[in-house]
């Protein structure tokens, strides 16, 4: 599917939910891609995209940025404290802060650096052990522990189960921004954004639907 082809029902699904015209950001999931992919994608003239690794992440944007203005990155992946400062540094909004330890270090680096990237929090709406995120029923709190640190919580972040309908998920999390004030829903990918979307989708995470299916040797 052609970049244009995703921008049209990016389009289609805003006016079909009754929804501003632009409302949704598309993230071009640049993970493990080649460079020449990303680089047409940026010739294109998009300019959000979206890293899972800081370390792959600072091997690649540095150089881009050289040759294209206005490029916004997105942290998507787990974002382990250590590499903290270097996502800070490098990205406009990092996705996936999902524990108190990294909260913390966000907020003393951002005190540090004198300035936040926005921030998603992660929530494990299908409680699944092996994922990451905070869970439906702690992020309430979670919230407004980050809010007390001063740190710029935009909204939240899900990946549903892949075995499960993604709708419910969407919906859950729209209901848990909604009653923390949060505008911000980061959900949707390849296969499912146009549901998102009608559930509230702020932010859409597309990779393989824009750059085909990574070389699996990378």
């Amino acid at each position: 599917m052609s970049l244009t082809e995703i921008r049209d029902q990016i389009a289609k699904a805003e006016a079909d939910a009754g929804r501003a015209a632009g409302s949704v950001s598309l993230i071009a999931v640049s993970k493990m891609q080649p460079d020449a992919r990303v680089e047409a994608v940026l010739k294109e003239g998009h300019r959000v995209f979206g890293e899972n690794r800081v370390q792959e992440a600072a091997g690649k944007w540095p150089r881009f940025r050289e040759s294209y203005d206005g490029i916004e990155l997105h942290i998507i992946g787990p974002l382990q404290t250590n590499k903290a400062r270097q996502a800070m540094e490098l990205a406009q909004a990092i996705h996936s802060v999902d524990r108190p330890k990294l909260a913390n270090t966000l907020a003393r680096l951002a005190q540090e650096i004198g300035h936040c990237p926005d921030l998603f929090i992660q929530v494990n709406t299908g409680e699944e052990p092996q994922k990451a995120g905070v869970l439906p029923a702690e992020t309430d709190q979670f919230v407004a522990e980050c809010r007390k640190l001063d740190l710029p919580v935009r909204g939240l972040m899900c990946i549903p189960p892949v075995e499960e309908e993604p709708t419910l998920h969407f919906a859950l999390l729209a209901r848990i921004a909604a009653r923390n004030g949060l505008e911000g829903l980061s959900m949707g990918m390849s296969g499912d954004y146009v549901e998102a979307i009608r559930q509230g989708a702020t932010h859409v995470r597309v990779g393989s639907a824009i750059f085909g299916a990574r070389d699996s040797d990378m």
